[in-house]
């Protein structure tokens, strides 16, 4: 039986500390990521969601972009879903495909008609199967392969 989680909009300090600690746990220990260009001055300005267990524990996270983001998709009717983590333990029970539609859902209140994503390779076929369609070459962010998606909200 998968443990209950429930995904919000991070909005105190609280929140955004368990964001970034899910960030560090996934991107920075298990990926190998330098931890200075897994945290960007994006982060100031986007909109983080963050799923919890229902004891609390922080079990993923992810961020819109959008408003500034505008130089970042070149549409500012396009947002930019990134960061999206899970922990190891939350995997494979719905956590990220919770964390991706309360993102769009956001995008939507915040009146977006679209989101890009650059997703890691083997992680295309999640995309793929919650509405994204990828675009243009492959390339490394990070040292690891991506692929640019979108998805029409």
């Amino acid at each position: 039986m998968s443990p209950r989680h429930t995904v919000r909009v991070a909005t105190d300090l609280t929140d955004r500390e368990a964001c970034f600690a899910v960030r560090k746990e996934v991107f920075v220990a298990e990926q190998g990521v330098a931890e200075d260009i897994e945290y960007d001055a994006w982060d100031a300005v986007a909109v983080h969601v963050l799923a919890v267990r229902e004891d609390g524990v922080p079990l993923g996270t992810g961020r819109l972009l959008h408003g500034e983001a505008a130089a970042k998709t070149g549409d500012p009717a396009v947002g930019s879903l990134g960061r999206l983590a899970v922990s190891r333990e939350a995997r494979g029970l719905g956590v990220g495909a919770a964390l991706v539609r309360a993102i769009e859902d956001t995008a939507r209140a915040a009146g977006l008609t679209a989101l890009d994503l650059h997703a890691q390779t083997h992680a295309q076929g999640f995309y793929e199967r919650l509405g994204y369609v990828a675009y243009g070459p492959e390339f490394p962010d990070a040292g690891i392969p991506h692929r640019a998606m979108r998805r029409t909200l």
